[in-house]
């Protein structure tokens, strides 16, 4: 369940579609400016995706944005249903996602939301994200994925963050305390406020330069770069990701289905050495 908020009444967008389709629909609907999903369990082999708006949604723009999802994820049309609007009362769903939200743990990392009742130790850093999309909140594999290769190898002196979201791997850069710049940026300009607004809840918000944007070869390099994207926006930028790279250099949000032209297009830069991590049917290039 993505995040809701409090209003009297919702127009609920319900979509039916085959159980390996859902994070994809998922992630269509909150691209289509759904508050909240709710997703019920498979009965046939078929479940039910539920977006949650606060205006009738434009079934034109949802039907683009699930193209899109699909193609992304590499699924067949077939694999999403039907489509069916209702008006509904509202119910406390913030309190009941609330309950059910748990804080996420990639090695020293830990993921919270600002109400969660952690305190940090030692040898754990708790990093606060007001819960949204997945994508950016710790949930998503793409996102454990650059909090691992974080935890895993040094960072540097510097990190670049491109489309940073949320600005969590930003912020678990300067949570680190070794890192002397952090730049992040974001095409989204909605993104790069939310991202600001997490980096001052963490208390890091002197330390990271956010921008709205994206990089090109004229750009700063970095000790450490991490592009937390999909595919088919890693593909095209991938010689400017490579060129800016001082030291390590992460390559997330790839299917696994996408990983081989991945691979072959960093061959084509001259990059043979590439650690593949995978979580789930997510991986992770580090160059």
């Amino acid at each position: 369940m993505s995040k809701p908020t409090t209003q009297n009444s919702w127009n609920a967008l319900a979509i039916e579609l085959e159980p390996n389709a859902q994070e994809a629909v998922e992630y269509a609907l909150m691209e289509a400016g759904a508050l909240g999903t709710e997703s019920r369990d498979p009965q046939d082999g078929v479940m039910t995706v539920i977006g949650y708006f606060d205006v009738v949604p434009d079934r034109e723009i949802v039907r683009s944005e699930l193209l899109d999802a699909i193609r992304i994820y590499n699924l067949p049309s077939s694999s999403v249903r039907d489509m069916t609007i209702d008006q509904v009362a509202n119910r406390d769903w913030l309190e009941e996602w609330k309950r059910n939200w748990q804080p996420v743990h990639v090695g020293r990392f830990i993921i919270a939301p600002p109400w969660s009742e952690i305190s940090p130790t030692p040898d754990k850093v708790v990093i606060r994200i007001e819960p949204g999309m997945a994508f950016g909140t710790g949930t998503h594999e793409t996102t454990r994925l650059c909090l691992a290769a974080l935890e895993k190898y040094s960072v540097g002196n510097s990190f670049l963050d491109v489309g940073t979201g949320t600005g969590i791997l930003a912020i678990a850069a300067a949570r680190l305390g070794t890192v002397s710049r952090i730049e992040a940026c974001d095409t989204d300009e909605d993104a790069i406020v939310i991202a600001a607004e997490n980096a001052a809840a963490n208390g890091v918000a002197e330390k990271i330069n956010f921008r709205v944007g994206s990089v090109d070869e004229s750009s700063a390099s970095a000790d450490f770069v991490c592009a937390n994207l999909t595919a088919d926006v890693i593909l095209p930028m991938l010689g400017t990701l490579v060129g800016l790279t001082c030291g390590k250099l992460v390559l997330s949000g790839i299917l696994e289905t996408q990983l081989q032209s991945v691979l072959d297009q960093l061959r084509n830069l001259g990059v043979s050495e590439v650690e593949v991590e995978q979580d789930g049917e997510w991986v992770a290039c580090i160059v």
